[in-house]
């Protein structure tokens, strides 16, 4: 009835991705065993509560504000149990108390669940906590991962609307690089209804609309700014595409296709010790991740949006939160 029966462990389960994780996975025959986990027991119970009520036929739902029951023996770990954006701040903001959250998560994993499948880490800013984790954890790289399509799925979403087409006729929409403001929006590969983006940037239209290169920067700064438009439209940030993102990356474990950007570990030379979104692959093995193509712009772009995430990341270096770089593969033998 479900793609997998085996432990999936839902943390922040009481908040609005979490829950709204939870009842994905089941309703979308994903998971039959979900372990809802949050240490504000009244909303988790509630949360669990609800998705009682769902009437799931063959789920095993559990809910524990003890993190040790909830990752114990989980194959699969997704959380978006950080601190939330809000008005007014960047995912930036969260840096250090996300990443101490991330940190202990990594521990957490290493001592209850050292033989998890994979792990998908929502909670801002996610590059940076997925990093976090992931060395804290002992894993291999590839079962690590963070979301990372939003961005991706925000272009496609403006270009729609500019064009005014049906949302699945823009294609290959991608953002690589940090998911924050300095994501390198690419226009190598989009298309639009068949017609490549540059051609269009060219002169091409589309359904009778053209793009021009100020309109093109409007709509990157858009996609760049649209977590923040969610939080000004609803005064809370997204939920519902996060938590639907999430559940198709876990299903391209089993075999389905995912054709949207993932976190993933790079160590290439060019790129180092960092985690960023990337072309990847999902499959039984975790995530690999692959270089993108593109503009000569657009890979600059790139450029521009790893060194940022090295300043983070060499940030949290310097608050303890990660350990110096010499010292990675002592904590995670798998990242030498």
């Amino acid at each position: 009835m479900y793609l997998t029966d085996d432990k999936v462990a839902v943390l922040g389960a009481a908040g609005a991705i979490g829950s709204n994780l939870a009842q994905t996975l089941l309703a979308s025959r994903t998971a039959g065993r979900v372990a809802m986990y949050d240490p504000f027991e009244p909303g988790l119970e509630g949360a669990a509560e609800e998705i009682y009520h769902c009437g799931f036929p063959g789920a095993n739902v559990s809910w524990t504000v003890d993190v040790a029951e909830a990752l114990s023996d989980a194959s699969y770990v997704i959380s978006s149990g950080g601190a939330p954006r809000k008005e007014g701040m960047t995912r930036e903001d969260l840096t250090r108390d996300n990443g101490l959250i991330a940190k202990q998560l990594g521990l957490d994993v290493k001592r209850y669940c050292p033989n998890c499948r994979f792990v998908i880490i929502i909670f801002n800013p996610a590059d940076i906590t997925g990093l976090t984790t992931l060395v804290h954890s002992g894993l291999p790289a590839g079962r690590v991962s963070t979301l990372a399509a939003l961005d991706s799925t925000r272009l496609q979403t403006a270009l729609a609307q500019h064009f005014r087409i049906q949302q699945d006729r823009v294609t290959g929409c991608k953002t690589y690089g940090g998911h924050g403001e300095s994501m390198a929006v690419f226009k190598g590969g989009t298309a639009v209804d068949g017609i490549p983006l540059t051609d269009i940037l060219a002169g091409e239209t589309v359904n009778g609309v053209g793009l021009t290169a100020e309109t093109w920067r409007g709509i990157q700064a858009h996609v760049t700014g649209g977590g923040a438009r969610i939080i000004r439209l609803r005064g809370r940030s997204s939920f519902q595409s996060p938590a639907q993102q999430s559940v198709f990356m876990l299903r391209g474990l089993f075999g389905e296709p995912y054709d949207w950007p993932c976190g993933a570990y790079v160590n290439n030379g060019e790129f180092g010790r960092i985690m960023m979104a990337m072309p990847a692959t999902l499959s039984s093995d975790g995530v690999t991740g692959s270089m993108p193509e593109g503009t000569e712009e657009d890979l600059q772009a790139l450029r521009d949006s790893y060194a940022h995430l090295v300043g983070l990341r060499d940030e949290i270096i310097a608050e303890g939160i990660l350990p110096p770089l010499s010292e990675w593969g002592r904590r995670n033998p798998n990242l030498v």
